[in-house]
């Protein structure tokens, strides 16, 4: 069934910040029916210069004036995530489909309130966990279900950040590290692909315990965060992530542990999946990436709105893994 009376996707999209240059907007051009027809930024002048270095048609400072423009048919809201509920129900009420930056919202209540928003008013709801669709994480997924390593005993995450880490903007202009506006930190904005992810291949979390805290003073948001975690499936996790290490510690490994061996893999930066199984035997994949990461995401979210295929990465999905991270650190 089609989500969209229309024979294609015209996305406006709210929020056309630095998510939108590379990794996500051009590609709503180059998918088949698939255009983006207008964006919107609260600086009317940086909204303009966008349009007219992306060759975007139309250009708003408004969030309505977009949201109402009868040419535009699903709604990216690119924003942070505070404004993720608000913008999520405005879309909502003008009976347009939702694609949603991740994390999905600031809390696991903002993001059942935008599932039960988007439910009552009849439209999908998406969110920008585009792991689900890359081609190392699908080996994976392959690997697990084909029985490479044997039955999942063990998941190991491992993510530790030297303090300096993200260099472009100091602790009092970054929106990430600022609760208010993020919700929790570069632990909400990073460990949720990785949770995420981990929701694609073995289904929901439905225990979670852990530790946080503020190691290093350097803003508001937690800086280290433990936890451990045991899926539907009897499957059991465990992850340590530090924003304030050395450089010599630097570390993105997850560890995935079956009876007959176990795949390692980074989350972020080069793609790769090493597999090792019984008599030591090893293999190592290396992936190239797509020029616009969420391509292969967006690509499913059309063809879900156009009745051709279903989009894996959805506001149900979504929430469960903003649900993970408040209990680990003992939001809820």
């Amino acid at each position: 069934m089609k989500k969209i009376d229309a024979p294609e996707v015209r996305w406006g999209i709210l929020g056309a910040g630095d998510v939108c240059e590379v990794k996500s907007a051009p590609a709503m051009k180059k998918i088949e029916n698939s255009k983006l027809v207008a964006v919107m930024r609260r600086n009317g002048d940086k909204a303009r210069a966008y349009a007219e270095r992306h060759d975007v048609p139309k250009w708003y400072d408004s969030a309505d004036e977009l949201i109402n423009d009868p040419e535009v048919n699903a709604v990216y809201i690119a924003t942070p995530p505070h404004a993720h509920a608000e913008l999520t129900k405005r879309v909502a009420a003008a009976g347009k489909p939702v694609y949603v930056e991740k994390p999905m919202a600031r809390t696991y209540a903002e993001c059942l309130n935008m599932n039960k928003t988007c439910d009552k008013a009849g439209v999908p709801l998406y969110v920008a966990y585009y792991r689900r669709a890359l081609p190392n994480f699908l080996k994976i997924k392959e690997l697990i279900e084909n029985g490479t390593i044997g039955d999942v005993r063990l998941i190991q995450i491992q993510m530790y950040k030297p303090v300096g880490f993200n260099t472009t903007v100091s602790p009092e202009d970054n929106w990430r590290v600022d609760p208010e506006i993020a919700g929790g930190g570069y632990f909400s904005d990073l460990a949720s692909h990785q949770l995420d992810f981990l929701d694609f291949i073995f289904g929901p979390i439905v225990g979670v315990n852990g530790f946080s805290a503020n190691q290093a003073g350097l803003y508001k948001a937690k800086d280290i965060v433990t936890g451990n975690f045991r899926f539907e499936n009897g499957v059991l996790g465990s992850g340590t992530w530090c924003f304030t290490c050395d450089n010599s510690s630097e570390l993105d490994r997850t560890t995935i542990i079956g009876s007959k061996g176990d795949i390692i893999y980074p989350t972020f930066g080069k793609a790769y999946v090493a597999v090792k199984t019984e008599g030591n035997k090893s293999e190592h994949y290396d992936f190239e990436m797509p020029e616009h990461i969420q391509q292969p995401l967006i690509e499913l979210v059309v063809d879900d709105l156009l009745g051709r295929a279903e989009c894996p990465s959805t506001g149900v999905s979504g929430a469960r893994t903003n649900l993970v991270m408040e209990r680990m650190v003992g939001s809820v």
